[in-house]
């Protein structure tokens, strides 16, 4: 259940009982647990929600230029400087794992090209003459289909050796091949940012943290509470 509701309506009962059988002691606590749950409620909204003649209310939406900014100097310095970039490439070329894996690309490539340029070869070499007495190119057809299954099995083979893994960490660690991966990534980072609307920049963290911020409202109430139960028994 929504905590602010809870920790107001139970200050509110307080309240209304004490006032309703005359008991200063625990209005004080009522009264004070309230204001406390109220003004903590109140703050949690003023987060989100502009409101009127309360300057400073409605500060993420005000603050979307800012967020996106934040955001995006996280991602480009903590994560992706070159620093972190050269010292990925520096762990993974003293591993003797596999660093990238291609099956997936291979697998899903099209390299029926690479079948067409063999008929090509083919066709231009000096079997060409011979292969027209049998039906032309059309008699090698049959074999497109094994043909590519076996050349994405030797692509995934070499793909996985070290020699080849070593290949391209040594050219991903030329300092023009780093900075053109930090400008893709920069390029990817500044494209999501402009999707982003002020009204979504609000909706993402009031999901992440609006559940938490609630305890606020809790702990405002039983603070609250506990000062007026000091105030009433302070002596005038």
């Amino acid at each position: 259940m929504n905590k602010n509701m809870i920790t107001n309506g139970l200050a509110a009962l307080v309240t209304l009982a004490a006032w309703y059988w005359q008991q200063p002691l625990l209005l004080s606590v009522g009264l004070f647990a309230l204001s406390g749950a109220l003004t903590n409620a109140l703050a949690v909204h003023m987060l989100f929600e502009k409101v009127p003649l309360l300057y400073g209310s409605g500060v993420i939406p005000a603050r979307f230029e800012q967020f996106k900014s934040g955001i995006y100097q996280l991602v480009m310095t903590q994560f992706f400087s070159s620093t972190n970039i050269d010292r990925f490439l520096a762990d993974k070329q003293q591993s003797h794992s596999p660093t990238f894996d291609f099956e997936p690309v291979i697998n899903n490539a099209d390299l029926s090209p690479a079948f067409d340029s063999l008929l090509k070869v083919v066709e231009q070499s000096s079997f060409g003459g011979m292969l027209s007495m049998f039906g032309g190119s059309a008699a090698l057809l049959p074999l497109k289909e094994p043909f590519i299954g076996k050349l994405k099995l030797a692509l995934v083979e070499v793909s996985q050796s070290d020699e080849f893994n070593q290949l391209v960490l040594a050219q991903l660690d030329k300092p023009e091949q780093l900075e053109g991966i930090r400008s893709q990534v920069d390029t990817i980072v500044q494209q999501r940012l402009n999707e982003l609307t002020p009204a979504l920049v609000k909706d993402i963290i009031q999901q992440m943290i609006k559940q938490h911020l609630g305890w606020l409202v809790v702990w405002g109430g039983v603070f609250g509470g506990l000062i007026g139960l000091v105030a009433a028994l302070i002596p005038l």
